[in-house]
């Protein structure tokens, strides 16, 4: 009995901790999806596409000439004036009235003081030159100037001679050093001129691509409009799965747990009433156990009771007792159960699976109902959605984008004008690229015979040697140096002439353009008004004020967009047309107009609820007490006493025929009781077992049924008094993501059309550009040209002097001079010619 209880309780534990293990398992994922935040109604809305800006080409950088210090700081010392831009307005009004007046020819030539000045030195220089060259060629073929072949000799001639060398070997080296100046400012011209065309193309497509790329960015603006609008419209053809979908979610937070009751009980039932169906079995199946082995028992008993009463049998009478409680004719029995079954099978007909179906139904059909319920303003609100497409769209017929068509037509003309004339400049510039290459070689000829003489001259003189035996190589030195003052005598006064007009030309262009180009003076003159008949672009795009060049100017090199360097904001009011909220007002007032009736859904009838409240009352009253006990009574028999007793009993017989009964019907009893040791006993025992299986589901299922109508109640109490308001509040809170979506939207297009259209970076680079090709190249080096050509054409008088002078202590004279140490001067005597008298 022991071992048998030992056995059922252990698979009463084993039954309860596993169910207790199911449930809690249940419960943990219940509570996990319910801490597990429910998918949004309201996904962020996307990101619009970045504005993508257009790759512009690199430039010319801005350089600085390697003579450009030097002469700018020449040219700003002959015109230290600032840009006379009062002046310039007066010429140009006079020219319109195609009159001058003398004191603004007065004015401008105050103005250009510093370069009539140096003009008038250039022209004293073109007109002394050559005059002085001829005179001094005349006076030396009358052997005056140095033209004698005499040379006198002090004692200091070696020191003069000395001094000219170094001085004319010094004015040399400066002459060769503004000759190199020359080749090199001649192909920094050429280099310059080349690249020009270059970076001309580079710069009118760099506009080009601006011009291109500011229509499709104020287009992609748009199209992200129709983006936000095919994004709501696909929401609100999707309103019943998206809308219906947040709205169960919103019932299951509550109904979930009512419904997971329901099927916990449904499931506990079915496991109930199979458990009955079991125990019914089991009892079957005892009770014919029973009544087998009673008819065995029956049998025995009387055969012992015949074998007791022979007389032959000695002591028996004392058995007689022993024999009476021979029996098995018991059963089992279990009062309640009939009314257990009852219940059970009153539930199983209520088919709670089924009410679990019906309102997961219901649940499903929302979806589908709010679909139904929001077919009329959903189509209204798709109208509004055109309206507000078209009202969007109109951005692109306010902004003057046609002016910008004009100028890439413009520029679209300049570039095949500068195509055109490509191939003449090219070779304009290669001629004057031959004419200034010519110039530094003659230049370089008068350095090249200078160094020839300063070489040949001290190489071939003897210094006490007799002037009229110099040598060969000294005298070819000095006629080097006379060849270097011819040249430059006749040579020099032309290259002025080149030196006069690069210089008035190149200096009046730094001084009147690239100067004030550089400082942003030029462009606020050109900002005069009336200087430029029709440069009026705020008029010209609509605008209420005018715009200033140098304004786009300063706007543009910051890279600022063109709503604020244009100043659009007086020609589109973004704001009105970014504002859509006439539109989206009138779509809010259409849904808060729209009712979306949900039907009422009973969860549990009261007939069901009375069924399970009967039912956790059988259940409670449930006991297991009086068949626990019937149970113990039956498994308390044992066969094997009486047998034993029987044995004893036939030990004490003489007689061998009822000593043998008696053994024999002592084994008969055992093998009954092996009997029920290895059938009744197991088959009680798994009935005891289905029992208190029963027992443990009636007392759960009495603790579920509380739970199930308690969580139903308060589930339909939900459904009763928040349904109408949930529906509301979930309209609400779709509608609102829905409108969110143009507010996203409005905030990045004001942000990109205000902050990002049209970033004017390229055309201060056009600006940049054009100065840096002109001034800081072509004009800089041109520059460089004439004022290495005219330090050239300086030096050249004192080359000439200097030269000349050395020359004639280097050539071979026709007259000797001896010098003698002793302060006498010894002349050869040259005999007189003596006329003879016939």
């Amino acid at each position: 009995m022991g071992l048998c209880e030992n056995i059922r309780g252990w698979r009463w534990q084993g039954s309860a901790g596993a169910f207790r293990a199911t449930l809690g398992v249940l419960m943990l994922g219940l509570s996990v999806a319910q801490s597990v935040p429910p998918q949004t109604v309201c996904p962020a809305a996307a990101a619009p596409h970045s504005l993508t800006q257009p790759h512009y080409q690199d430039t010319a950088n801005s350089t600085v000439g390697f003579m450009s210090a030097l002469v700018q700081s020449f040219l700003n010392t002959v015109q230290p004036n600032p840009f006379p831009k009062d002046l310039i307005l007066r010429i140009v009004k006079e020219l319109e009235q195609q009159q001058l007046d003398q004191e603004i020819h007065k004015e401008a030539l105050v103005y250009q003081v510093g370069f009539l000045v140096c003009a008038a030195i250039g022209v004293l220089y073109i007109v002394l030159m050559p005059i002085v060259g001829f005179f001094l060629a005349c006076c030396r073929c009358c052997g005056n100037c140095g033209g004698k072949m005499y040379q006198k000799q002090t004692p200091s001639i070696h020191c003069r001679r000395r001094t000219l060398y170094w001085t004319a070997f010094v004015t040399t080296v400066i002459i060769l050093a503004g000759n190199i100046c020359m080749f090199k400012s001649n192909e920094a011209i050429k280099g310059s001129v080349d690249q020009s065309k270059v970076e001309l193309d580079k710069t009118i497509d760099n506009i080009s691509s601006f011009l291109t790329a500011v229509p499709q960015q104020i287009d992609h603006v748009v199209h992200e409009s129709y983006r936000t609008i095919q994004e709501v419209t696909r929401n609100l053809d999707a309103i019943g799965p998206q809308l219906g979908a947040e709205i169960k979610e919103r019932f299951r937070r509550t109904l979930d747990p009512a419904l997971l009751s329901v099927r916990l009980l449904d499931q506990e039932t079915v496991n109930t009433s199979l458990q009955l169906s079991k125990l019914n079995t089991s009892l079957t199946q005892l009770q014919s156990t029973t009544d087998r082995l009673q008819a065995n028992v029956t049998a025995v008993k009387n055969r012992i009771n015949q074998t007791l009463s022979n007389p032959n049998c000695a002591g028996c009478n004392m058995l007689q007792p022993e024999l009476q409680k021979l029996t098995l004719d018991t059963s089992i029995t279990i009062p309640s159960l009939n009314e257990f079954q009852s219940a059970v099978d009153e539930v199983n007909k209520a088919d709670l699976k089924s009410k679990i179906k019906e309102v997961e139904g219901y649940f499903d059909s929302i979806p589908q109902t709010v679909t139904n319920e929001t077919k009329d303003v959903v189509q209204s609100s798709k109208q509004q959605l055109g309206d507000i497409k078209t009202q969007i769209s109109q951005v692109t017929n306010d902004i003057p984008l046609s002016a910008l068509t004009n100028v890439s037509d413009t520029l679209g003309q300049l570039q095949r004008e500068i195509n055109k004339i490509t191939p003449e400049a090219e070779r304009v510039e290669h001629i004057r690229w031959a004419v200034c290459l010519a110039l530094c070689l003659v230049v370089l000829l008068v350095v090249v015979c200078n160094l020839m003489g300063l070489v040949l001259g001290p190489v071939g003189l003897a210094p006490k040697a007799d002037p009229t035996k110099r040598s060969c190589t000294a005298d070819c030195g000095g006629t080097f140096l006379m060849m270097g003052a011819g040249f430059s005598f006749l040579f020099s006064w032309l290259f002025m002439i080149v030196v006069l007009l690069l210089f008035l030309l190149g200096g009046n262009i730094y001084t009147l353009l690239c100067r004030p180009w550089s400082n942003g003076e030029l462009l606020k003159f050109i900002d005069t008004p009336g200087l430029i008949p029709g440069l009026e672009i705020g008029p010209s795009l609509g605008l209420k004020s005018n715009i200033n060049i140098s304004d786009i100017y300063r706007d543009c090199e910051a890279n600022q967009p063109l709503w604020t360097t244009l100043r659009l904001y007086e020609l589109v009011n973004l704001d009105d047309v970014l504002n859509v909220s006439k539109y989206t007002e009138e779509i809010r007032e259409r849904f808060e107009n729209t009712d979306i009736t949900l039907s009422t859904i009973t969860l549990l009838s009261p007939e069901v609820k009375n069924q399970l409240k009967s039912f956790s009352d059988t259940t409670a009253n449930f006991d297991s007490t009086a068949v626990t006990q019937q149970i113990n009574n039956v498994s308390s028999i044992n066969l094997n006493t009486t047998a034993d007793k029987l044995d004893e009993l036939a030990t004490l017989q003489k007689n061998a025929d009822t000593k043998n009964e008696l053994q024999k019907e002592a084994m008969n009893l055992r093998l009954i009781q092996a009997d029920i040791e290895t059938t009744f006993i197991p088959q009680l025992e798994n009935v005891n077992l289905t029992i208190q299986s029963l027992v443990a589901s009636a007392e759960k299922i009495n603790g579920t049924v509380g739970e199930v109508l308690s969580n139903v109640g308060a589930a339909q109490d939900f459904l009763n008094t928040n349904t109408t308001q949930i529906v509301k509040t979930e309209s609400r809170k779709f509608l609102d993501c829905q409108l969110g979506y143009f507010t996203v939207y409005a905030d990045w297009a004001n942000l990109t059309i205000t902050q990002q259209v049209g970033r004017c970076g390229p055309v201060a680079g056009a600006v940049d550009s054009a100065e840096i090709i002109l001034c800081s190249h072509i004009v800089e080096s041109l520059n460089a040209f004439w004022f290495s050509l005219g330090w050239c054409m300086i030096f050249f008088i004192p080359s000439i002097i200097f030269s000349i002078k050395l020359a004639k202590y280097y050539r071979r004279m026709k007259y000797s001079d001896v010098y003698d140490s002793s302060d006498h001067l010894v002349m050869n005597h040259i005999p007189r010619a003596q006329m003879k008298y016939p």
